[in-house]
C-alpha cells in the first residue's frame, strides 16, 4: 500500500489549483489523474474578472488563456434580445488549454502528479485504483468534478425531482462567428432550460445547454432534441447551424444547487465536489480554482484537521452566489413577467452578474 500526507484526487481546476498550493508551501502530496492527456471537460469556459484575479495568483495571466477579453452579454428569448455590459473583462477558454496550463504550472513548481491513474473507490482514507492498488492518505482532496467516486458520492437527492441535462457541441470557426461573438457572450433562454455560447482562444465557439429531463424525454434523442430548439428559437438556431459535425457530447444528472454543508474531517471537497452552480452564472470555474486556493491554505495552516471547519466556510461563502444563480434560474425558464424583466431591464444582469461571483 503507498501512503501520502495528502491525496489529490483530480486533476482538473480544482485539484491543479491545491496541488500548485501544496507545492509551494513544500508539503508532500500526490495528486491522480485518469486522463492520461488533457481532455475537453464538458463546460461553458466562462472565467469572469473574480476567476482571473484567481488564476493570476496562482501564476497564470489573462491574456495567456485567451487574448481577447469577454465585456457583454447578450440575451435571447422568445423572440427578443437585450444586452449588458459585464461589471469587469472577463475571458472565455477551452477547458483543455486551461486544464493544460494549470497542470504544466503545478509541475513547475514541484507538485508530484500522476496521470491514468483512476480511482474506482474510496474507503475512509484509502483509495482504491482501477488496477487494484491502494493509496492511504493523511488527508484527501476530491476533486473529481461531476466525477462522483464511490463511497464518497452526492447525495442521490442532489439531482433533484427534474435533474439537469448537459449537452454541448462545437461551433468551426468562421467570419459571422468572430463577428457575432467577438467580446461577448451570448445566453439563449428556452422552455426547460438554457443555452450559453463564447468563442474560444482557437477561433471556434463552445455552445453549452443545460436541460430538464423532462424537456429531453419529450423529444426523440439529443438530435432532435436540438433541432426543435433550433426551429423555435432561431438566434439559437443559426449558431447551431455553423456545427463542426463533431458529435454532441452530454452528461445526465448535473445536480445544480447542491452544496457541501457539512465538513468531514480531513476531507476536503473542492469544485463541483463543494457546489453545483447553475451554470448560466458562470461561475463554476471561479468555485473550482477558489476552493483549490483556500483548500491549501487551510491544510497548510491546519492540516487535515482544518478540513472540516474549512468545508463549512466555504459552504458559507457558495450560500449567496448558488442562492442568486438559483433564483435566476428558475426566472429565466419562467414564462411569466420576472424573466420580461430582465429584458425591459437589462442592467439587471450586471447586478446579478456582481451578485453571483464567489466572494474572497
Amino acid at each position: 500500500m503507498r501512503r501520502t500526507p495528502a491525496l489529490i484526487v483530480g486533476g482538473g481546476l480544482a485539484g491543479a489549483a491545491a496541488a500548485i498550493g501544496l507545492a509551494r508551501a513544500g508539503l508532500p502530496h500526490l495528486l491522480v489523474e485518469r486522463q492520461t492527456t488533457t481532455g475537453d471537460a464538458l463546460c461553458g469556459g466562462f472565467l469572469s474578472w473574480r476567476t482571473l484575479e484567481a488564476l493570476a495568483t496562482l501564476g497564470i495571466e489573462a491574456d495567456a488563456v485567451n487574448r481577447v477579453p469577454v465585456t457583454s452579454v447578450r440575451l435571447f428569448a422568445r423572440g427578443r434580445s437585450a444586452e449588458s455590459a459585464l461589471p469587469k473583462p472577463a475571458r472565455s477558454v477551452s477547458r483543455r488549454k486551461l486544464d493544460a496550463m494549470l497542470l504544466a504550472q503545478a509541475e513547475r513548481v514541484g507538485a508530484v502528479v500522476e496521470r491514468g491513474v483512476t480511482i474506482r473507490g474510496i474507503e475512509g482514507l484509502v483509495a482504491r485504483t482501477a488496477d487494484g492498488a491502494e493509496i492511504d492518505a493523511a488527508a484527501l482532496f476530491l476533486a473529481s468534478g461531476k466525477r462522483d467516486v464511490r463511497g464518497l458520492a452526492r447525495p442521490a437527492d442532489a439531482r433533484g425531482v427534474d435533474p439537469t441535462l448537459g449537452l454541448r457541441m462545437r461551433l468551426a470557426p468562421s467570419p459571422a462567428l468572430d463577428r457575432a461573438l467577438t467580446g461577448q457572450i451570448e445566453l439563449h433562454l428556452f422552455d426547460g432550460g438554457y443555452a450559453g455560447l463564447a468563442l474560444q482562444e482557437d477561433g471556434s465557439a463552445n455552445l453549452c445547454l443545460a436541460v430538464h429531463e423532462s424537456r429531453f424525454k419529450a423529444s426523440d434523442g439529443p438530435a432532435a432534441l436540438l433541432a426543435q430548439l433550433g426551429a423555435a428559437n432561431p438566434a439559437l438556431g443559426e449558431r447551431m447551424a455553423r456545427s463542426d459535425g463533431a458529435p454532441v457530447e452530454a452528461i445526465a444528472n448535473v445536480p445544480y444547487g447542491w452544496r457541501a454543508r457539512h465538513g468531514v474531517r480531513d476531507l476536503f471537497r473542492l469544485g463541483d465536489q463543494a457546489g453545483v452552480i447553475p451554470s448560466l452564472a458562470g461561475e463554476g470555474m471561479g468555485i473550482a480554482l477558489a476552493s483549490g486556493i483556500a483548500a491549501a491554505e487551510a491544510y497548510r495552516r491546519g492540516g487535515a484537521a482544518a478540513a472540516a471547519g474549512w468545508q463549512d466556510g466555504f459552504a458559507a461563502r457558495l450560500r449567496q452566489p448558488m442562492a442568486v444563480a438559483g433564483a435566476m434560474r428558475q426566472i429565466v425558464e419562467s414564462r411569466g413577467a420576472p424573466a420580461a424583466l430582465l429584458f425591459a431591464r437589462p442592467w439587471l444582469i450586471q447586478v446579478i452578474a456582481r451578485a453571483t461571483r464567489i466572494g474572497a
